[in-house]
């Protein structure tokens, strides 16, 4: 038996062909909508602002600023570059309240469990789950894409929210729930602290953008522990 395609069908895939996309973005990982974000960068110094957290180092990098070639300030840009230096690393990059590891050094327990992808390989155990993955932000309809690369803001256990339903446990700075760097704030215009729908994405589909001109691939590096 022959099947046809109504007219109004094919003249649609057409146009999506054209246009090139032949699908909806239609993402397998939940959006986390109207979530407060706030700006932090590499190099940051501690402060009352971020609760006396210096952005020297990482969750998962203990030279984290060596790194990347230099502090990002917010103020001093060269488009989404900073104005002193080219990068290293990425720099369009987020933090979320969640580390698959412990202060220790140890993987903890509950991230086969919780984290999303952790039956997709066998990991090192030098390796994080979570560490430049992507995500899709978005802040009225623009989107933009970025590499996980700190835990928080303000917290490093918050699996509930971070892979789950929940909003953000924490309560400062408007229960922010979202940590991006300056060239996602600057990309999306946001405020000090914003208001934007979130979520991950699989590197595989993650489109041309500023976000791929440099790539973070860089894994743990702990000085002293284990």
């Amino acid at each position: 038996m022959k099947r046809f395609i109504p007219l109004f069908l094919m003249i649609i895939m057409i146009f999506s062909c054209k246009n090139g996309s032949t699908k909806p973005d239609i993402s397998k990982y939940p959006v986390h909508k109207n979530i407060s974000v706030t700006c932090f960068w590499i190099g940051e110094k501690a402060s009352e602002e971020n609760g006396e957290i210096a952005n020297i180092q990482s969750a998962w990098d203990d030279e984290w600023l060596l790194h990347y070639g230099g502090t990002d300030s917010p103020d001093n840009r060269d488009g989404y570059f900073p104005s002193d230096f080219i990068p290293k690393e990425n720099p369009f990059y987020f933090a979320l309240p969640y580390n698959d590891f412990t202060e220790s050094g140890t993987r903890k327990n509950d991230a086969y469990n919780v984290v999303y992808w952790a039956e997709d390989k066998n990991w090192d155990e030098k390796e994080s789950m979570c560490k430049n993955q992507w995500i899709k932000i978005t802040k009225n309809g623009k989107i933009a894409y970025a590499q996980w690369e700190d835990a928080g803001p303000f917290g490093e256990d918050d699996y509930k929210y971070v892979f789950g339903d929940n909003l953000p446990s924490n309560q400062i700075n408007q229960n922010a729930g979202l940590d991006v760097s300056p060239a996602v704030r600057d990309y999306l215009n946001l405020n000090d602290i914003d208001k934007v729908d979130w979520q991950f994405v699989d590197a595989k589909n993650i489109p041309d953008g500023p976000w791929k001109k440099i790539v973070t691939t860089s894994q743990i590096n702990w000085i002293g522990k284990n």
